[in-house]
């Protein structure tokens, strides 16, 4: 992994799985390291552009799907699979689903995890993404003590604030973390203790 790269996730789901977009990004963005992330979703609106290049180069790629296929989600998944990008499938149970969305869930060639809740889908993507990180622990350079921080999660289990949740949490985001990277343009927000300085 270049230095200073953000960890790359995909999140393929379409508008109806806004609940779980959400309990992912929350997720992510809770784990005990000190990475900076690029958490990038299917659009939900005609406003917002497919970022072709973080589906093709993404770490991880998570394809979530409920009652139907609805676009882009299928192209993301014909990209990500021609690129033979790291991905797992999960599959929301108890919806009626279209004709379609059983066809893509047949004919997509991957083993589907069910899940019944976002909450339920966190624990089982925290699980996968903690797996990732340990197994590349020297490329992400994680310290002994994040490892050890990321072991001791009991069961990867997610915690889902509910109260929490923001109408930003469903879309695509970068989060960057102090430790590792210095901005280079902009204000930095420090503690209240601490005002606000210009970063060189």
């Amino acid at each position: 992994m270049e230095a200073n790269r953000p960890v790359i996730i995909y999140i393929s789901a379409a508008a109806d799985l806004m609940a779980e977009r959400e309990a992912l990004a929350r997720m992510v963005a809770a784990l005990p390291v000190t990475l900076a992330w690029h958490i990038a979703q299917t659009p939900v609106t005609d406003a917002d552009s497919l970022d072709l290049e973080a589906l093709r180069i993404a770490d991880l790629h998570f394809l979530v799907m409920a009652s139907d296929i609805r676009a882009p989600v299928g192209l993301e998944w014909r990209i990500v699979s021609r690129a033979g990008q790291p991905s797992a499938a999960f599959l929301k149970r108890g919806v009626l689903r279209t004709p379609a969305g059983e066809v893509f869930i047949k004919d997509a060639g991957v083993t589907w995890q069910p899940f019944v809740e976002p909450a339920d889908l966190a624990r089982q993507v925290q699980r996968r993404l903690v797996e990732h990180l340990v197994r590349h622990a020297l490329r992400y350079v994680l310290t002994p003590e994040e490892l050890a921080r990321l072991q001791a999660l009991p069961a990867a289990e997610a915690r889902v604030e509910e109260s929490g949740r923001g109408k930003e949490a469903g879309h695509s985001a970068v989060i960057l973390s102090r430790e590792r990277f210095e901005p280079s343009g902009g204000v930095v927000v420090g503690k209240s203790e601490d005002k606000s300085t210009e970063a060189a």
